[in-house]
C-alpha cells in the first residue's frame, strides 16, 4: 500500500514507497530458507531454468541481472494472449489512496496509468520517455525540479497531460488538504508549490524544504478530473475510470473473478504486443492446478509442492530472484490484550522467527536468515538488524516479561491476570499449506509460552476488508518495494505515528521525527543511519516486526519474454509487474 510495500510479494513501481499485499509467508508466493546445499559453480539461465532438469541444488540469483528472459520486441510476436491468477479484484481502484494501494492493484495500474520512471537492475532511475521528454534539477536553493512532459501524452478522454496532473498529485498526496487518505504524504509534504513552466507541458516542482532523492516522487499521476475528495476516497470503488488512464492498454472487463486488459487504441507509444492480459481470481490451490491444465501461464512456485508440480511439466521454466518484499508480522495496538506492551513483547520474544523463516521455505534451496529491518534488504549498503536486542526468540524471557507486568500461569499453562485469561487471534488467509503451517505454528509457539492463540482463517479475498477494516488482532503481511529508496520514505508509511498504512496503530515522536530526517538528508549514507536509528525506536514499541524477503520463484510457459524477476528493475517476478508491459510478449 504504499511506495514501499503492501501485503504481497512484489517489486515495482507503486504509487507510494511500499504497496501491502498477502504475506509471502502467507501466500507461498514468495518463500525463503536454506534446505539444501547450493551449486556456487552454476548460473541461472537468463531466461529461467528448464523446469524438469532444474534439480534441488540450483544456485542462489546474480544480484543485479534480470531472470525474465529478456528479448527485444522483433523477436517477439504481435498478438496473443497472457493469462495470469491474482487473489483479488479491487474493491478500490484508486492506487493512490490507502484502500487501493496494493501490490494487485499496483499491478494493474502498470498495464493502464502513467508510470513515469524506469529502473535498471541496480535500482537507477530513469524518466519514461513515454510520460517524459526531460526531468531537470534547475535549482539547488530552493530545490526545484522540472519536468518536460512528452507532447504526445493524452489522458484517454483526449485531454493533454500536462502540469496540471503534477499539480493533482501533488494536491492528493501532500496531506495539507483534508479528506484525501494518501498511503503515504512523505516527500510531497516537502512541496511549497506546482506551477505551470514555459508551457503547458511544462511541471515545475518547487521544495520548500529539499527532500531527497526526488524521484521517489511523481513516479505516477493523479488525474485533475479525480481530486475531487469524495471522487478521490470513494468514486473509484468498482470504478477503474478508463476516461482518466493513460498507458499501453485499458480496461475492457472486470468483476469479482477477473480482469481482462487490452491495447489502449488512445496509446501514443510502441504498440502493445498482447492482444489481452487477463487476470483470474483464484486461491493457491487452484492456481498451481490451473497452471499444470494450461489455464494460466504463469504462477508463483515459492513453495515446495507447487515447485514440485511445475518440475514435472514439459516446456515450462522457473524464473527465481531475491524478492523485493518483507514478510511482517502486524500486531494490532488496539486490540484488547494487545494494548499492553509487555504482552506484545512476550509474543514477539514467543515466536521463533528463524523456525517460521524455515517453514516459509521448506522444500526450496534458498538461503536467507530472518530479517532485521522491514524496509531495508540485507543486500542494501547501509543494511542493519535493527531489532531490539530483547526481542530475541525465549520462552523463558516471554514469560518473565508477563509476570513482571503482573501476569501469572494458571494451572491450563496460560497467563491470566486480574482473573481474565491472556487470549489473543492470530488471522490468516487462503488453502496454502504453507500458511496454515505458519499459522499452526504460531499457535504452538504461543502455547509453549503460556499465550493463548486463536485462529482466524479468512479467504485471501477477505484480505482488503480484513486489513483495512482492522479486522484483526495479529497477522503476517508483506511490504513490497517500489523502488530502492526506503531508508527515505518508507518509514513513516509503516511506522508513522498518524500514518494511514501503520496497521499496527502505534507510534513515537523520536522516531517519527528520525523518519521525516532521513528524506531530508541529501547524503544516502547519513540518510540511512538516521533510518536505521528511528526504525530502531519504533520497533521498540513491539507492535510489528519482520521475518523475510524470500525469492521471486515464477514458474512460466516457455516462451514468455519480458517478464521474470528482475532484482530492482520493474520487471518483476510473482506481481509481473513492469512499466512497459508492452514489450511483454511471446517468442516467435
Amino acid at each position: 500500500m504504499k511506495s514501499m510495500r503492501k501485503t504481497v510479494a512484489r517489486a515495482a513501481v507503486v504509487v507510494t514507497a511500499l504497496a501491502l499485499a498477502l504475506s509471502a509467508c502467507a501466500s507461498g508466493s514468495s518463500d525463503s530458507a536454506d534446505n539444501g546445499e547450493h551449486d556456487t559453480k552454476a548460473t541461472e539461465p537468463l531466461s529461467g531454468f528448464p523446469a524438469k532438469t532444474m534439480g534441488t541444488s540450483y544456485p542462489m540469483p546474480t544480484a543485479g541481472v534480470a531472470y525474465d528472459n529478456t528479448q527485444d520486441r522483433d523477436k517477439l510476436q504481435q498478438g496473443g494472449t497472457l493469462t495470469l491468477a491474482t487473489t483479488e479484484i479491487g474493491p478500490n481502484w484508486n492506487a493512490f489512496s490507502t484502500d487501493g494501494n496494493t501490490g494487485y492493484m499496483a499491478q494493474f495500474w502498470t498495464y493502464y496509468m502513467p508510470q513515469l520512471w524506469d529502473y535498471d537492475v541496480s535500482g537507477n532511475p530513469t524518466p519514461n520517455p513515454d510520460y517524459l521528454s526531460g526531468v531537470t534539477v534547475t535549482s539547488e536553493d530552493p530545490l526545484t525540479v522540472t519536468y518536460d512532459i512528452n507532447p504526445k501524452a493524452v489522458w484517454n478522454d483526449g485531454t493533454p497531460i500536462d502540469w496540471t496532473a503534477f499539480e493533482a498529485t501533488w494536491k492528493t498526496q501532500s496531506g495539507k488538504t483534508k479528506g484525501y487518505n494518501p498511503p503515504s504524504t512523505t516527500g510531497y509534504e516537502q512541496v511549497k508549490s506546482v506551477t505551470q513552466g514555459d508551457n503547458a507541458k511544462q511541471a515545475v516542482v518547487t521544495f520548500g524544504t529539499p527532500f531527497y532523492p526526488y524521484q521517489l516522487l511523481f513516479g505516477q499521476l493523479e488525474n485533475p478530473k479525480a481530486v475531487d475528495v469524495d471522487t478521490f476516497t470513494q468514486g473509484w470503488v468498482n470504478k477503474p475510470h478508463n476516461e482518466w488512464a493513460a498507458g499501453p492498454f485499458k480496461v475492457d472487463s472486470f468483476d469479482d473473478t477477473q480482469a481482462t486488459f487490452v491495447p489502449n487504441p488512445s496509446w501514443w507509444g510502441k504498440k502493445p504486443l498482447l492482444d489481452k492480459v487477463q487476470f483470474k481470481v483464484m486461491d493457491e490451490s487452484a492456481s498451481i492446478n490451473a497452471f499444470q491444465n494450461g489455464e494460466v501461464d504463469a504462477t508463483g512456485v515459492a513453495a515446495a509442492d507447487r515447485l514440485k508440480v511445475a518440475q514435472g511439466m514439459d516446456n515450462v521454466e522457473i524464473r527465481v530472484n531475491t524478492a523485493l518484499a518483507s514478510g511482517v508480522v502486524v500486531l494490532n495496538t488496539k486490540a484488547d490484550a494487545l494494548k499492553d506492551q509487555a504482552v506484545r513483547k512476550a509474543l514477539t520474544q514467543a515466536i521463533d522467527r528463524t523456525k517460521l523463516v524455515e517453514i516459509d521455505n521448506q522444500g526450496l534451496n534458498w538461503k536467507e536468515e530472518p530479517l532485521g529491518s522491514e524496509i531495508m534488504y540485507p543486500f542494501q549498503d547501509g543494511y542493519e538488524d535493527n531489532m531490539p536486542a530483547e526481542s530475541k526468540y525465549s520462552v523463558e524471557n516471554a514469560g518473565k516479561t508477563l509476570e513482571g507486568e503482573g501476569y501469572a500461569k494458571g494451572s491450563d499453562g496460560y497467563y491470566a491476570k486480574g482473573g481474565k485469561p491472556l487470549t489473543t487471534k492470530y488471522t490468516f488467509f487462503g488453502d496454502s499449506p504453507t500458511q496454515t503451517a505458519i499459522a499452526n505454528a504460531i499457535q504452538a509457539m504461543g502455547k509453549a509460552a503460556g499465550i493463548k492463540i486463536d485462529l482466524d482463517h479468512q479467504d485471501p479475498s477477505k484480505f482488503s476488508d480484513v486489513v483495512l477494516g482492522g479486522k484483526y488482532e495479529s497477522l503476517i503481511m508483506a511490504w513490497s518495494a517500489s523502488d530502492p529508496y526506503g531508508y527515505s520514505s518508507a518509514g513513516y508509511q509503516l511506522y508513522g505515528s498518524d500514518s494511514d498504512s501503520n496497521f499496527a496503530y502505534i507510534g513515537d515522536p523520536t522516531a517519527d521525527e528520525g523518519f521525516k530526517k532521513a528524506g531530508l538528508t541529501e547524503d544516502p549514507k547519513e540518510a540511512t543511519k538516521t533510518f536505521n536509528e528511528a526504525e530502531k525506536k519504533a520497533l521498540e514499541l513491539y507492535g510489528t516486526f519482520p521475518i523475510d524477503n524470500g525469492p521471486v520463484m515464477l514458474a512460466v510457459k516457455k516462451g514468455l519474454a519480458n517478464y521474470g524477476g528482475s532484482s530492482m528493475a520493474p520487471s518483476n517476478g510473482f506481481k509481473a509487474l513492469s512499466p512497459h508491459p508492452e514489450n511483454i510478449g511471446w517468442q516467435k
